[in-house]
């Protein structure tokens, strides 16, 4: 059996309270902890992985500066093929809702959710346009 390469793209961000966005991520949209790299109180580095594949980075905003990144600026669309799983989910937290369930003209059915740092992440089952 063939491993599954990583990702080649990660979104990455950082946050005001990575542990409990970590938290949020994992209980509420269904990402899997992978890698959680603590600084004392903050997350140097985790990796989140998405079961349908890729996945997210984050890491704790820091005093000493490091990737300029501002809590709360980054955009995300995960793709899955249960949307209605991670919206049952999205409602019984009583996420920020942004745009509910709905389908959409180029195909499929998604919504939107803020999370509890103002990240916008948009889950649904449309893969793409094809390439070629």
């Amino acid at each position: 059996m063939t491993a599954t390469p990583p990702p080649t793209v990660w979104p990455a961000f950082r946050a005001a309270d990575a542990p409990a966005l970590i938290r949020w991520l994992v209980d509420v949209l269904g990402f899997e902890e992978t890698l959680v790299v603590r600084d004392g109180d903050l997350v140097a580095h985790a990796e989140l992985a998405w079961p349908p594949g890729g996945g997210v980075m984050l890491g704790s905003v820091r005093e000493d500066g490091g990737w300029p990144v501002r809590p709360g600026t980054t955009g995300a669309y995960l793709v899955t093929d249960d949307v209605a799983a991670v919206w049952d989910r999205v409602v019984a937290a009583g996420a920020a809702v942004t745009r509910p369930l709905a389908d959409v003209p180029y195909g499929g059915e998604e919504f939107s959710v803020r999370d509890p740092e103002g990240n916008a992440w948009s889950v649904g089952d449309y893969r793409g346009h094809p390439r070629g």
